[in-house]
């Protein structure tokens, strides 16, 4: 019998992804004791303007790049190669199907707390994996608890708190900052920012 995994879900649209993605991972992986985390660039994202986003392709290298090094990392192409607009619910549900074995661990930032009611099918996301939401500093402990308490007797949901550094690292302005001709070293994994510099990504604005 193939034991059971614990496995961290990590989403996002990844344009790029950068440091703050992996220390988030790295955190959340240590704090629940995780077997692995997945990260999943998402096709094509229903919330944000297409025109800004490369590729799904694209943000996908970039991801497999970034987390090559790391021996409990992985990329995931499944969103990716899903057509029309991308949504959290199936993928889990998706995900479920495919390694029915495995516990997942949906990786969220705590302000997600307060908008996943009005994600699409919010039940359907709680009912296909345990939240972790990272916690920090600008959303009191008191706040964060009675949030929790909310949603998991609204929604028969298991969400844990895990507390996380304070971090205002941003695709945005590591973009703007491209753009910009200014410097993101550091900001990024060394082997992501010398695909971008090779592929010329981001040097214009709204590209």
């Amino acid at each position: 019998m193939i034991n059971e995994k614990q496995i961290g879900i990590l989403g996002g649209t990844f344009n790029p992804i950068h440091i703050g993605h992996l220390i988030l991972a790295e955190w959340v992986l240590d704090a629940l004791a995780l077997d692995e985390v997945w990260f999943m660039p998402t096709g094509c994202p229903y919330l944000k303007d297409s025109a800004e986003v490369l590729p799904g392709r694209e943000r996908l290298r970039m991801t497999e790049l970034a987390v090559a090094d790391h021996p409990l990392f992985r990329s995931s192409d499944l969103e990716v190669k899903r057509e029309g607009h991308t949504y959290s619910y199936e993928t889990l549900e998706q995900l479920k199907q495919l390694y029915p074995r495995n516990r997942f661990f949906f990786i969220v930032g705590a302000d997600c707390l307060f908008s996943i009611e009005n994600w699409k099918n919010p039940q359907r996301i709680f009912d296909a994996c345990i939240l972790a939401a990272a916690v920090r500093d600008e959303i009191s402990p008191a706040e964060m608890e009675k949030k929790k308490y909310e949603l998991e007797q609204k929604f028969k949901a298991e969400i844990m708190l895990v507390p996380f550094v304070s971090m205002s690292v941003s695709s945005t302005e590591i973009r703007r900052r491209i753009a910009g001709g200014f410097s993101v070293k550091y900001l990024v994994p060394d082997k992501v920012l010398n695909y971008i510099n090779e592929k010329g990504f981001y040097r214009e604005k709204n590209e």
